[in-house]
């Protein structure tokens, strides 16, 4: 079978995530003797530093992981939550009808460090200083700069000019954004993670001590004193035109903590697949695969039309779901078990038709009626700020394309995790000078519209695109995987698994399969557009299936011959690993042996 390159093999242990430097960080500390959580924490660092455009320290990271110790998988929540003076009220008396998408308004409590920090604490056996070693030497020393980085941060380059001299401070060196290829260094990032260490060394001489002094000094020292200041004592120009402060304080700092909670899970064909609570959109996967269980895709062909249009069409109808009833369940009841269940998706199943729906159509668990928020009319404001609007990536069009970053990883010892970190982008909101890095603008999934299930409620977690994913079989690990993109991630993640299970067992032949997604739906992000109809797909499916497509009234837009999706997995199979990575911009890798 011809792959782009090989599926990895091997019974030590494997790496795959987004940047070959993060996988390779990880793949050290299994081979220095960590376990799996101590790689895909120490990976987790090195992305914020290697994919700054796409994740920071600043942002969020939702895990799911294997413990062979206990037999079971967990999700750890790192995803912040809005802050205590984020009302409705207060964004409406500021004139606004939807939370900007970039800036400081945007802002939830960072949780990437805390729930990194927990992982590790629970069930790691590294200590913090060796953990955060590799993303302080890259820092230090400087990564390649990557051509995406180059291009993202020239796009924004005349609004730090302008309107954000602390980021232009640290994203324009010389006045100017790095070169590709080029060592780019961090130094005041670097700097603040020593600095962690250095304090949590001072205060407890144990590991276990350590992790809990670094995680209170970044929920209550000198990282949230530092946060809180930078919000309460400046204003910046965001997505909204106006100049505004943030609303995040030291208190909704040290409020918060990490969450453990149980996955929600759904059986199919043999696999348990386990995915984040409606407070992510993970259960969209499940309900996807409720639906797809009603129909033969082995006998429909990989990638036929019928394929592509029973998937689609599948989605169409989960997505509505979760944009009628998902929401942080601590906030709003999600009546996850009926969306879920097999009589609501043989109901919702008989909508399907031989054309493409173009319809937003949400269904009515346990009787209750949908309801979907209003369309909200926003202006794109004109000049720079135009650039940044979105999930994360921006283009000199103003225009975006979701991604982010992930990682997976299984350790010989039968641990296996995968993670999706996020948020903190460069371009999401100014640099803290004295850390170096920015907040994250995830508050802009939150609904400015009272009663709904994700509307803006303090303390609540916004409804995130971020989607790890795990699969067991006959109740032992199997698969870990993901993929960055925003509303795509339970799209392409899908359209990997269902290859795995039904065409292409090889993890990297399904990795390199044409991709596929369907736009229909309103997007999570600033501005919050819908593409009725829009079925965006590579060059590289079969023209006569993209034909038959058209024909059935999908509105296909060719995305390029490989553009879509930045997957990677790592599989265990009895006492086999095996591991794959994306070869689309010629960045992601997997590790191992």
């Amino acid at each position: 079978m011809l792959t782009t390159r090989p599926e990895l093999t091997g019974d030590f242990g494997m790496v795959a995530s987004t940047h070959w430097l993060a996988s390779a960080a990880g793949m050290s500390v299994l081979e220095r003797g960590g376990n799996a959580f101590d790689a895909a924490a120490a990976a987790g660092f090195v992305l914020q530093v290697v994919e700054p455009h796409l994740n920071g320290p600043g942002g969020e990271v939702p895990i799911l992981l294997w413990s062979e110790d206990e037999q079971r998988v967990h999700v750890v929540a790192g995803q912040g939550v809005a802050p205590a003076a984020a009302t409705i009220e207060r964004f409406t008396d500021l004139g606004l009808d939807a939370v900007p998408g970039t800036g400081l308004l945007a802002a939830t409590v960072p949780g990437a460090f805390g729930g990194w920090l927990h992982m590790l604490q629970r069930w790691g056996t590294w200590r913090l200083a060796d953990v955060l070693e590799y993303a302080i030497g890259y820092a230090e020393r400087g990564i390649p700069v990557l051509p995406q980085i180059t291009s993202t941060i020239a796009t924004v380059a005349p609004m730090f000019r302008t309107d954000w001299p602390t980021s232009a401070q640290t994203w324009l060196p010389g006045g100017a954004p790095p070169a590709p290829g080029t060592l780019f260094t961090r130094p005041e990032l670097a700097a603040t993670y020593a600095r962690l260490v250095t304090e949590a060394q001072a205060r407890s001489g144990t590991r276990d001590g350590q992790l809990t002094a670094a995680r209170d000094i970044w929920y209550e020292g000198f990282v949230a004193e530092q946060i809180a200041a930078f919000c309460a004592d400046t204003a910046w120009p965001d997505t909204s035109g106006q100049a505004h402060g943030g609303l995040l304080t030291g208190d909704d700092l040290a409020r918060w903590e990490p969450s453990v909670e149980e996955p929600v899970t759904f059986d199919y064909h043999g696999y348990t697949v386990c995915k984040t609570g409606p407070w992510g959109q993970g259960p969209v996967f499940l309900q996807q695969l409720a639906l797809l269980a009603g129909f033969d895709l082995s006998q429909a062909g990989h990638l036929s039309a019928d394929w592509v249009h029973t998937v689609v069409e599948c989605a169409k109808l989960a997505f509505a779901d979760r944009e009628a009833w998902y929401g942080d369940p601590r906030h709003t009841a999600v009546p996850v078990e009926e969306l879920l269940s097999p009589a609501y998706n043989d109901a919702r199943r008989a909508l399907i038709a031989d054309t493409a729906s173009l319809e937003l159509r949400p269904g009515s668990p346990g009787g209750r009626a949908p309801v979907l928020a209003d369309p909200v009319p926003v202006s794109r404001p004109v000049g720079a700020a135009a650039g940044v609007i979105g999930e994360p990536t921006v283009r000199v069009d103003g225009l975006t394309r979701g991604d982010t970053c992930h990682v997976d990883v299984a350790d010989r010892w039968g641990n296996m995790v995968s993670a999706t970190p996020s948020g903190g982008w460069l371009q999401s909101s100014p640099t803290i000078p004295g850390l170096g890095f920015c907040l994250t603008t995830r508050a802009q999934m939150f609904w400015l519209q009272p009663d709904l299930p994700n509307s803006l409620r303090p303390g609540a977690r916004p409804r995130t695109t971020l989607s790890p994913s795990f699969a067991l079989r006959e109740g032992r690990p199997w698969l870990a995987f993901g993929t960055p993109g925003g509303d795509q991630q339970d799209q392409w993640s899908l359209n990997f698994f269902l290859s795995v299970v039904h065409a292409e067992p090889n993890l990297q032949a399904a990795i390199d399969a044409p991709a596929f997604h369907s736009a229909h739906f309103p997007s999570s992000f600033y501005p919050r557009e819908a593409r009725t109809g829009v079925l965006v797909v590579e060059d590289r499916l079969d023209p006569a299936v993209v034909a038959e497509l058209r024909r059935r009234g999908h509105d296909v837009d060719l995305a390029g011959e490989w553009s879509l999706g930045r997957l990677s997995a790592v599989a265990r199979d009895g006492g086999a690993l095996r591991a794959a990575a994306n070869p689309r911009g010629a960045q992601g890798y997997a590790v191992g042996r």
